[in-house]
């Protein structure tokens, strides 16, 4: 162990010790129940962010540098993949000419979702392969990126591909650098960092995320949750097709097994439909309830699923005829006593379109509901979709479970038993955005992915993944809701400094005895953590973008939960807009921190008329000022023009630069 992680180690354990003992006290001792409405908000929000914390130290725990990675092995067959859809042309071009400098043996393929002529000539003009969708997606769902790259999947057979988004520029040595460690035959992917060329030192619109892409991804990979973040990867192919397979089977799996409950329940309605004389129809419900119950002992035995089904099938037709051939006798019997009392009462009939009403209310005992549900438990079955007709393709490798593919692919290759590293190198240049409007689309997505992924597969509950694993996935999502808290962190304030409601017993010793260290050693492992990296603005954004956050929840649970269409934007990367400040998209921020400077005002009249403690006010102004000082990005960002060529960025951080 280095003295680095021992040492991160240590202050991980500090900062769970002090931030879960100024917690329970929070709970137990201070809360002012008087002003439940304010206090119990600021105590769940505080909760929030211990929580927060403790995911992030264990993350850190096993902080993994895996410094020079492995040598290539030669002669793998790697597919180098290019995503676009409405990108410039010559953008994706000079990705392709990059691409194909890879010193690696590879193939180079632009994936084009656009379907355009002008980038398919480009494309066969320099000898590079270009991909568009077959005619089997018309008119299906289209699932965006992952239905491109899934597309594309089927139409190729490199052992290894290497994805790149449109702006991300390869440098030549990216697959020497990262084929090497699937040596490793359980490794699925290999994640490197994303680093942007159009991103002044100061950062305004917080693209580099230095933390994330560098103590992060390492802390994950040190519990192998490294996650594959959409571009700048190397996956194996053979990975990704087990999960295709495996994930196609396991739905009709799931088809077949809701079919046979839901026919357990018709057989059930069935029988109490029966009475007296009705003993063959019971023997017959009898048999399907029984060959319903072997269908699932023999799935539960892992029997093949297809074989299952067909047997069931073929079992239900036999005694579905059985059942018609004995309702046909019982009609005809039915019939000739029909023909025998019309003929003693003198009413000769003309057939079933004149009976009497002494044949209607003979024919009327008849029940004729369990051959009904016999036809509905075949159909039941033969209704399970093994072909995914409403899918343009039944295996689909990346995950459409959300408008972002990246996190829940690698989820399920790591609940399959694969592995996953990160190479922390610089191995690609892209493009940041470079409007504010630009940027809040391009985080509300990423924000809507991920949520959209905590509601339909949590990781807590996917038992194939390691108890660390699903909290390290769990950890991100749960970054998401630091929206919530952040409008308490904004209102406490401004209600004491207005109001002089306090949501603590008393800003008494106990209190700042216990919350002060906290905040200092919290800090102290950003800071030992991200060994020189900027954190600062990594973490204004996480409260300044509370809207987008809040915004990205909300929208998800329509989508998931109540089937509302959600709107996939994809990022543009042609420049700043030509129009001026857009405040209309930060009215939120602008709202709050106009509430904030307004009490400070309100504040300093009511400490001057005596109606507030000068402690009290000072405290909470400087809660203020911070809340200020966060904000104050958001408002570079709004006047934020866009990056000037003759500023160089920052050094790329890893081990490569240029």
């Amino acid at each position: 162990m280095t003295r680095r992680l021992l040492l991160i180690r240590l202050v991980v354990l500090l900062t769970a010790l002090l931030g879960t003992n100024y917690v329970v006290w929070r709970w137990l001792f201070s809360v002012n129940w008087s002003a439940w409405w304010l206090a119990v908000p600021l105590v769940v929000a505080e909760t929030y962010s211990l929580i927060d914390s403790l995911l992030f130290g264990l993350t850190m725990w096993r902080l993994k540098d895996r410094g020079e990675p492995p040598p290539a092995p030669p002669d793998r067959t790697v597919d180098v993949f290019i995503a676009t859809y409405n990108e410039p042309v010559d953008m994706v071009m000079t990705t392709a000419r990059a691409a194909l400098a890879i010193t690696y043996p590879h193939e180079t393929w632009i994936l084009d979702d656009g379907n355009r002529p002008e980038m398919r000539a480009a494309a066969e003009a320099e000898g590079i392969g270009w991909i568009t969708r077959s005619a089997d997606w018309t008119n299906m769902p289209r699932h965006a990126k992952a239905g491109n790259l899934n597309n594309a999947l089927l139409s190729t057979e490199g052992e290894f591909l290497l994805i790149l988004d449109a702006d991300q520029v390869p440098l030549p040595e990216i697959l020497d650098r990262t084929l090497g460690y699937f040596e490793d035959e359980q490794m699925a992917l290999v994640q490197t960092p994303q680093w942007f060329v159009n991103v002044p030192e100061s950062d305004p619109l917080g693209s580099q995320a230095p933390l994330f892409y560098g103590p992060i991804q390492q802390g994950k990979d040190g519990w192998n949750a490294a996650f594959f973040c959409g571009s700048n990867a190397v996956i194996r192919r053979e990975a990704l097709m087990q999960l295709g397979v495996s994930r196609y089977a396991g739905e009709v799996e799931v088809g077949v097994h809701r079919a046979l409950r839901t026919a357990g329940t018709v057989i059930e309605r069935a029988r109490k439909q029966l009475g007296p004389g009705d003993e063959g129809v019971v023997r017959a419900l009898d048999q399907i309830q029984y060959d319903i119950g072997r269908a699932r002992r023999e799935l539960a035995r892992g029997v093949a699923l297809f074989d299952v089904t067909y047997r069931f099938q073929q079992r239900i037709a036999v005694i579905r005829r059985e059942l018609v051939e004995a309702d046909l006798t019982a009609l005809q019997a039915d019939l000739a006593v029909i023909r025998e009392l019309e003929a003693i009462a003198g009413e000769p009939g003309e057939g079933l379109a004149t009976l009497s009403p002494v044949a209607l209310e003979q024919m009327a005992h008849r029940d004729w509901s369990p051959l009904g549900a016999v036809e509905t438990v075949q159909a039941l079955v033969d209704a399970v979709d093994v072909s995914r007709s409403d899918e343009a393709q039944p295996i689909m490798p990346l995950a459409t479970i959300s408008v972002t593919e990246d996190m829940a692919t690698c989820m399920r290759l790591h609940g399959l038993g694969w592995r996953s590293a990160y190479h922390d190198e610089v191995l690609a240049h892209g493009l940041a955005p470079e409007d504010l409007s630009t940027m809040l689309t391009q985080r509300l997505r990423w924000a809507q992915g991920t949520v959209q992924v905590m509601f339909r597969e949590n990781p807590l509950v996917q038992r194939r993944l390691t108890w660390a694993q699903r909290l390290m996935y769990f950890g991100t999502m749960w970054s998401y809701l630091s929206g919530f808290a952040a409008i308490v962190y904004i209102g406490a304030p401004v209600v004491y400094l207005t109001l002089g409601i306090l949501p603590v017993q008393a800003l008494s010793t106990d209190f700042f005895l216990r919350l002060v260290p906290f905040l200092i050693v919290n800090q102290l492992l950003f800071f030992i953590v991200a060994a020189g990296r900027p954190t600062w603005r990594g973490q204004q954004y996480s409260l300044a973008l509370f809207p987008v956050w809040i915004k990205a929840f909300t929208s998800a649970f329509g989508n998931v939960f109540l089937r509302r269409d959600l709107d996939f934007a994809v990022t543009q990367k042609t420049g700043a807009s030509d129009e001026g400040p857009r405040w209309d998209l930060i009215k939120p921020q602008l709202i709050a921190m106009g509430a904030l400077v307004l009490a400070v005002g309100v504040g300093l009249v009511r400490l001057a008329v005596g109606q507030a403690t000068p402690f009290g006010t000072l405290f909470n102004i400087v809660w203020v000022l911070f809340d200020l000082a966060i904000f104050s990005v958001i408002i570079r960002a709004a006047l934020y023009r866009g990056f000037d060529p003759g500023v160089s960025p920052e050094t790329p951080h890893g081990g490569a630069t240029t």
